[in-house]
């Protein structure tokens, strides 16, 4: 990316982080498509994903909701920060908070997050004991741009797991980071390097880019191609 400004990244994250160390990791290796991750941001001060920030020696904000009369006070504070650091955008990874409009408004089409399921099934939380509590025989992961709902924002890509006889919670839960780990950056590269963007409310890929792969495999497709997917990846 010699001669480019780097496109400046913010990982919103509430727990261990690990989606959030992949990202770190890649971002240190120069393997994001120009991405850097700069600031990490937290609604749970002490958490683990900020420890990981400080070892890679990014910046971090953490802050209390509860200290703030409500969403949008605290939601200006966090613009603040990103336009300190000129972030580009905002990847929410393990953030456990619904993005209210003020962050909306200053990067709408510019916030993705991740959520381990198919969407629009299992949405919010605990979707791996969702899918396990519906006996079905696959769930997955999804990347998908952000909107004022709860993970009912445009799918950007969609991988499909497998859910095997005897997987429970934690077994599911490895399959399910694994391909986390995987994903979430491809699509981070993907966006960095304008590969996919959001026009319309219809997510757009230059041709060639998605790799004409489908949801069912190691796929990374756009909301049209979803549509006619879903109800064969969906599992029930």
């Amino acid at each position: 990316m010699t001669g480019l400004a780097p496109v400046n990244l913010a990982v919103f994250a509430s727990g261990t982080g690990s989606n959030l160390q992949r990202l770190l990791d890649l971002s240190r290796l120069d393997e994001l498509g120009g991405g850097k991750v700069v600031l990490v941001v937290s609604d749970k001060p002490g958490c683990r994903a900020l420890e990981r920030a400080e070892a890679a020696g990014v910046a971090t904000f953490a802050f209390y909701p509860k200290a703030y009369p409500d969403k949008p006070a605290y939601e200006r504070e966090i613009l603040d920060r990103l336009r300190e650091h000129r972030i580009d955008w905002i990847v929410l990874a393990g953030y456990m908070r619904l993005v209210g409009e003020v962050l909306l408004q200053a990067y709408g089409g510019r916030i993705i997050n991740l959520h381990p399921s198919l969407l629009p099934n299992f949405p919010g939380k605990d979707a791996i004991g969702q899918a396990l509590a519906a006996g079905v025989s696959r769930t997955g992961v999804t990347v998908h741009f952000v909107d004022e709902g709860m993970d009912t924002g445009p799918a950007i890509a969609q991988e499909a797991v497998p859910v095997d006889p005897g997987d429970d919670a934690d077994s599911l839960a490895v399959k399910i980071h694994a391909v986390e780990h995987r994903l979430l950056p491809e699509v981070v590269r993907a966006l960095c390097r304008g590969e996919v963007w959001l026009e319309n409310g219809l997510v757009h890929w230059r041709p060639q880019a998605s790799g004409g792969r489908g949801i069912c495999g190691a796929g990374v497709l756009g909301r049209q191609d979803q549509e006619r997917s879903r109800g064969e990846c969906a599992g029930h």
